[in-house]
């Protein structure tokens, strides 16, 4: 696309040698050809006027305009009056074909992907984040739009203590909070910060999500959450739970565990990981408080609002103990400096005026109503099948019958267009995503794949 300049001309890197033998008119043209036949200057492209270059190069305007007329003579440029002058068409090399638009990618599952782990991408509240980004802009002051503190920016880490505080109750305030970018860089700071302080190795939920970074020990979840009694039998003495709804089972992690799993922090000065990752969405039961809340000195509570916002804003934090928070904010300038100081202005904002939870509301309720979907579909199609993890989040876990192929189920369904994940570890079991699943897809998914369930 060619550039239209309006006000002052066009840049133009040209260099003059004030000590070469060779005159500065001729120096300045021939650079000018050798840029508009070897494709620095296309066709059409303005040059700058004659008083800025010469301004710019520290030349006589009129040795400027000489060079220009001789160069329109060879015909590199043309000119007309009141316009600039340009590089000539027929003196350009040819620029290369404009590239052809790409079409849209074709969805791999056309009736229903049955996703898990993304929310609505089309109840992203964009005006509202675009309010939150202008009113910054306009008026945040001038400091803020330097590098700042890399822990991250004090107004959002106020808001955030503030409002996790009314709706997790955790136990922090704003010296405790860390602003990372996403919950993949709070982890990996975590991790690392670990390691550096002696833990040799990570238990983590079985099943769950990978941990790279640090060897890990694979701890069982029942139908209560992690089995904690498995957990004391080994040496460890750091742990990476999902209390409030467990990736992928979508157990809630009980009372009593709860108790005992602090307990086993506290007997052995150890540290429990809290992935606080969807814990905004609950349903049918009460909100289940932050773990932080209840041993501020020996949990870590990792959010994010890449389920409650969009996963694109690239926004999490890390509530950190008394212990680790130096490291951790040493770990996190070294990573980056800090996140963008403009997202999390806006993010605060956006808290602090209401629009952030009349957002969580609105897709709470949206949420809700594909969940009862999803389950009315299931009990249609597949009524002999279990259901389970529904209590909190965007996924639900269905059962498969015993002797089933998980993999084979998946496979089928693909070459029907219905997108269906497994969870990979005995029992066969399906993840069923229904975050950026409208409520039709839904229904006719299930409806598509109904036998393949029996």
């Amino acid at each position: 696309m060619r550039v239209e300049w309006a006000g002052s001309g066009p840049e133009l890197l040209v260099t003059i040698d004030r000590d070469s033998t060779t005159g500065l008119r001729s120096q300045l043209e021939e650079q000018l050809r050798t840029a508009i036949r070897g494709g620095r200057l296309t066709a059409g492209e303005p040059l700058p006027s004659s008083r800025e270059l010469a301004r710019a190069l520290g030349l006589s305007r009129g040795l400027v305009q000489d060079c220009y007329a001789q160069l329109q003579a060879e015909g590199y440029l043309t000119s007309r009056p009141g316009s600039a002058t340009r590089v000539a068409a027929a003196a350009a090399r040819p620029t290369a074909p404009p590239p052809v638009p790409v079409p849209p990618p074709v969805s791999r599952h056309p009736v229903a992907d049955f996703a898990h782990g993304v929310p609505d991408l089309g109840m992203v509240p964009r005006e509202a984040w675009a309010w939150a980004v202008r009113e910054v802009c306009r008026s945040a002051p001038d400091a803020d739009f330097d590098y700042g503190d890399a822990a991250g920016h004090p107004r959002l880490r106020q808001v955030l203590a503030s409002y996790l505080s009314r709706v997790r109750a955790v136990a922090a305030g704003p010296d405790d909070l860390i602003v990372c970018t996403g919950m993949r860089q709070s982890l990996h700071l975590v991790v690392e910060t670990l390691s550096a302080a002696g833990s040799g190795a990570l238990a983590v939920e079985h099943p769950g999500s990978a941990m790279p970074g640090m060897a890990t020990v694979p701890i069982p979840v029942d139908d209560d959450g992690l089995d904690v009694a498995a957990l004391r039998r080994t040496e460890l003495t750091a742990v990476v739970v999902s209390p409030a709804h467990q990736w992928p089972t979508g157990v809630v992690l009980t009372g009593p565990r709860r108790l005992d799993l602090i307990a086993w922090a506290r007997e052995r000065d150890g540290i429990i990981v809290e992935d606080d990752y969807d814990a905004e969405f609950r349903y049918d039961r009460d909100p289940v408080g932050s773990l932080q809340g209840l041993a501020p000195d020996h949990v870590v509570s990792l959010g994010t609002v890449s389920k409650s916002l969009a996963p694109a804003l690239r926004l999490g934090w890390i509530i950190a103990p008394p212990r680790l928070r130096p490291a951790l904010a040493e770990a996190k300038w070294l990573a980056d400096r800090g996140s963008p100081a403009i997202d999390q202005l806006a993010l605060a904002l956006l808290i602090e005026s209401g629009r952030y939870d009349r957002h969580l509301r609105r897709v709470r309720a949206e949420y809700a109503a594909r969940r009862e979907t999803l389950v009315a579909a299931l009990a249609r199609h597949a009524p002999q099948l279990p259901v389970t993890g529904l209590a909190a989040g965007f996924h639900a876990i269905l059962h498969l019958p015993p002797g089933a192929d998980e993999t084979a189920v998946v496979e089928a369904a693909a070459r029907r267009g219905v997108g269906l994940y497994g969870m990979g570890h005995p029992p066969a079991r399906l993840i069923l995503g229904f975050g950026n699943t409208s409520r039709s897809e839904i229904e006719t998914g299930i409806a598509a794949i109904a036998d393949l369930l029996a």
